[in-house]
């Protein structure tokens, strides 16, 4: 007994270790694919929405299958705007099940970046489970870089939504997906005492693994801060 208590105390170190680089990784995996979209010479997210998102959402490879495409699991990331500091939070870590993606023909796997474009969505999003299209108003997302998203639709909904396959990228309205915090990995990166709405708040220091998303965000979704002129 004495013995496997002890090959437990020494495995359980080197479980967490593995963790923490998967962590670091899926970080990493979230920020070439927001650099490729981004960079899209004929595509990409619009960026005056990226200007005015609370948060930005990106799952890196999530699985699908079938002809009327269904996200079986997939792991990602979220970061939210700090308007204290004109920064982002340190990302946490999220799941997503369900969902459809339209006609995309084939198994294979979908990047998915979405939007939160609201103080409301964003409320929404702290919780530990939301259902989008049903907890959370969603809708797919335009393309196009340059392209002025502006209207009233796009104004009231709470998250915007976009997928990659095979080289195809699209809005995609993610209703019936459902959106979960995934508490284990914050922990593994962060620590024991972190929470999913300390990290989204700006609350937990932002680690270094994210310096180049936030310079990517920063480059697209950066939001002036307002100056006071005299009388």
């Amino acid at each position: 007994m004495k013995r496997g208590l002890v090959c437990l105390a020494a495995v359980l170190p080197l479980l967490a270790a593995d963790r923490k680089a998967d962590d670091i990784k899926r970080i990493d995996a979230a920020t070439t694919d927001l650099i490729e979209i981004m960079h899209a010479k004929d595509g990409g997210i619009p960026e005056t929405l990226m200007q005015k998102a609370e948060c930005v959402g990106i799952i890196p490879g999530a699985k699908r299958a079938g002809f009327i495409v269904g996200v079986d699991y997939g792991k990602g990331i979220i970061t939210c705007r700090i308007h204290d500091t004109n920064r982002w939070s340190a990302p946490a870590f999220i799941q997503v099940q369900g969902g459809s993606f339209g006609l995309q023909i084939g198994a294979g796997e979908t990047d998915v970046v979405f939007t939160v474009m609201n103080e409301s969505g964003v409320r929404k999003l702290l919780k530990d489970k939301v259902q989008l299209g049903v907890d959370v108003a969603g809708m797919a997302g335009p393309v196009g870089r340059n392209v002025q998203a502006n209207t009233d639709v796009l104004m009231r909904a709470e998250m915007l939504s976009w997928s990659r396959a095979r080289g195809v990228f699209a809005g995609v309205d993610l209703k019936g997906a459902t959106l979960h915090t995934d508490h284990d990995d914050d922990v593994a990166l962060y620590g024991p005492d972190v929470t999913h709405m300390e990290l989204l708040r700006g609350k937990v220091p932002r680690p270094a693994a994210a310096e180049r998303l936030y310079r990517e965000l920063e480059r697209y979704a950066h939001k002036p801060v307002a100056t006071k002129t005299g009388d």
